[in-house]
């Protein structure tokens, strides 16, 4: 038997959390982790794996929540800037199958969440090309 979903637990009070906002669609709370004070999670109140399950009005709340949140996180703890981050699957390193958007402050040489190994090749205007045409081709 599988464990239930620790996000689901907190929707339904069940468990513990530090509640920073909640509305009809969606929930925000303070994360255990705290590599700088004011990581917040944003979550649907709807168990949903990742952003690729949202329907449209789950998805407007989401991100007017997040928005909300980063702003207030923004002005609530020091930073240089911010991060906002979403992980789906194993590849990407999806610790919780609830969707969740992190909010994270930053300070500048912090060294955290490091987007690129190191410098990339760029891509010819060919395979942009390409690439776009197979995402528009997977959108219909």
């Amino acid at each position: 038997m599988s464990q239930p979903c620790i996000f689901c637990e907190i929707v339904a009070g069940r468990a513990p959390a530090s509640i920073v906002h909640a509305d009809a669609l969606t929930l925000a709370f303070v994360d255990l982790r705290q590599f700088h004070p004011g990581h917040v999670l944003v979550i649907p109140r709807a168990h949903l794996n990742d952003v690729r399950d949202l329907d449209d009005a789950t998805g407007a709340a989401l991100m007017a929540a997040t928005s909300r949140i980063t702003s207030a996180v923004s002005l609530a703890f020091p930073n240089h800037g911010l991060s906002l981050w979403h992980s789906i699957g194993p590849g990407g390193h999806q610790e919780v199958p609830h969707l969740h958007i992190h909010v994270h402050p930053r300070l500048i040489g912090d060294g955290f969440l490091r987007v690129y190994p190191g410098a990339l090749p760029t891509s010819t205007q060919a395979q942009r090309d390409e690439y776009a045409s197979r995402i528009r081709a997977a959108l219909t």
